[in-house]
């Protein structure tokens, strides 16, 4: 509860007292002054409500942007070991087959000798 739905529903109340006192003692001046302050307080606590509705949409869209973000960076993590993983093993592979063509012409070499 934000302070603008506080005050407007300690307006209310006031609002309530001061009409129900004013009709009691006869004195339209003071029933009409609670009945203006209940109104008032019902826009401001309606004031109120809207505030707390858009600071929980903001929350809302914080808190999604910053799980997107948290995915993302986590993607970007995945795809980079991914990619270091297959540059590695084809490294593996090209300095394997250098070594087995190596192995070969040596091979060949001795038996041609």
């Amino acid at each position: 509860m934000n302070r603008s739905t506080a005050e407007g529903k300690f307006d209310q109340f006031k609002g309530s007292v001061k009409q129900a006192v004013g009709e009691a003692v006869g004195n339209e001046k003071l029933a009409n002054s609670g009945a203006i302050d209940q109104v008032k307080g019902s826009a401001k606590e309606a004031w109120g409500n809207a505030k707390d509705a858009a600071r929980a949409v903001t929350d809302d869209i914080s808190a999604r942007a910053e799980a997107k973000h948290a995915e993302a960076k986590q993607h970007a993590g995945d795809s980079a070991h991914d990619i270091r993983a297959k540059v590695t093993s084809t490294a593996q592979n090209a300095k394997n087959a250098v070594s087995e063509k190596a192995e070969e012409i040596k091979l060949n070499h001795k038996r041609s000798a």
